[in-house]
């Protein structure tokens, strides 16, 4: 990249750029921030609106300022660049991922979490990690097959219902109730796949809308079957069928009584997080390993280009019912230890804001990217508990910070690698010499 030509600071246009910033800020901020409802009557707060709009536009000013320096039009170029190129990163074939010292440094550090957390950062950790495996599940549909699925939040309460209802009319716990909501909810994103087939972009969209809200009213109106309203209580996770609480239910035994050592109110939470983890390191081990199966290179082919993709000859059938069936597969085991982690479930926890925010998560971390997926799940549901005291702007700042990443890092956190291929010996090169 050639060195940027220095140019004179131009101010009018940094002035332009901060009056403008602040026209919009007004815009934004004064309906949300000024105007605080008390009862059927409104109260105006122009101080906090002045002072929001003071600080955008002496950002804008500033930001402005340092774009025309040498060193802000690299950082712009750069910025371009990430944008406008590929999707896909190609990596040198001999290049070694830091990902083989990291990984088995956060196992470690997993490990040892459970001793030194208290039980509300480890219910705070559970959340992020079951969001992980929703992050992951719908990577599989939007970011690596393309195929827009706004009710994704169907299939995670087919798997949280599943353990509860279960339980209550079959006597199904965690154990049996694990792999059969996978399949119920597999099942039912296979049902959904076939009606969809042929649609595409944002009819694909509504009509998977549509599916997340048919399942969000079903449970919330058949009130003989799931209790409507007022939900269903969820078991407690067993240990060879072992209890974690303080007494035992219907003539068990408390594992802390078993094994002779002092009860421990965390030790459920303890479990199903050691439980979750493994069932996150397994998940993407699978993921991983289906990229770089002909599966994996189809879903991809599929998301660039459906027409070339079945001109190839690959049946595009098959290649969207299995990233619909996967997908859905692994939200019906985040649906699972949501379930056990509540303790009870109700249609409130499964609207489309859920769908919303795993397609953030998706978004954010970079369409197809499993790490990117893993570091964004835990930035959008931890963040919201470090941001307790701004409960009133949590959603604001979590939609100015989508759009500063459609603005400057529109694939996300971190853009999909591939590691490069050595031509085999006899294959030519570009110049026509055998290698």
């Amino acid at each position: 990249m050639s060195a940027p030509i220095a140019r004179p600071i131009e101010i009018k246009k940094s002035l332009i750029d901060m009056v403008i910033a602040g026209l919009l800020a007004l815009i934004v901020f004064g309906p949300i921030v000024g105007i605080v409802l008390d009862g059927y009557s409104f109260n105006l707060q122009p101080t906090r609106v002045a002072w929001l709009v003071a600080v955008v536009m002496v950002g804008r000013f500033l930001m402005s300022l340092f774009l025309q320096t040498p060193s802000g039009v690299r950082m712009s170029q750069r910025f371009e660049g990430s944008g406008s190129g590929s999707g896909v990163h190609v990596l040198a074939p001999n290049h070694k991922s830091m990902l083989r010292f990291v990984v088995p440094a956060i196992v470690l550090l997993a490990v040892l979490f459970p001793f030194m957390a208290n039980k509300y950062i480890l219910t705070v950790v559970i959340l992020g990690l079951i969001y992980v495996l929703l992050g992951l599940g719908l990577n599989i549909v939007v970011g690596l097959a393309g195929l827009l699925d706004l009710g994704y939040v169907a299939f995670y309460a087919i798997g949280a219902y599943g353990l509860a209802l279960g339980y209550q009319y079959l006597g199904l716990g965690f154990w049996s109730a694990l792999p059969l909501a996978a399949i119920a909810a597999a099942l039912a994103g296979c049902i959904l796949g076939f009606p969809v087939l042929r649609m595409h972009g944002d009819y694909l969209a509504i009509v998977t809308l549509g599916f997340g809200e048919i399942i969000r009213l079903v449970l919330n109106n058949w009130l003989s079957f799931t209790g409507g309203p007022n939900g269903v209580p969820v078991p407690s996770p067993t240990f060879f069928g072992l209890e974690f609480g303080r007494r035992a239910k219907d003539g068990g035994i408390p594992i802390h009584e078993y094994f002779g050592f002092e009860y421990n109110p965390d030790l459920k939470y303890i479990f199903i997080y050691a439980v979750l983890f493994l069932v996150v390191l397994a998940v993407l081990y699978i993921k991983h390993r289906l990229t770089r199966m002909p599966v994996g290179r189809a879903w991809e082919a599929l998301r660039e280009d459906e027409i070339a993709c079945r001109s190839m000859g690959l049946n595009h059938v098959l290649v969207k019912l299995s990233a619909f069936t996967l997908g859905a597969s692994t939200a019906g085991l985040a649906g699972v230890f949501f379930a056990s982690y509540q303790g009870f479930v109700n249609p409130t926890s499964f609207t489309f804001f859920e769908s919303a925010l795993i397609l953030a998560i998706v978004v954010l971390g970079g369409m197809g990217s499993t790490v990117g997926v893993v570091i964004a799940a835990f930035v959008l549901t931890v963040a919201p508990e470090l941001l307790r005291s701004f409960a009133e702007y949590r959603v604001l700042l979590f939609g100015v910070l989508m759009v500063l990443m459609m603005i400057w890092r529109p694939r996300g956190l971190i853009r999909i690698s591939r590691t490069g291929v050595v031509p085999r010996k006899g294959v030519l090169n570009k110049e026509g010499a055998a290698q």
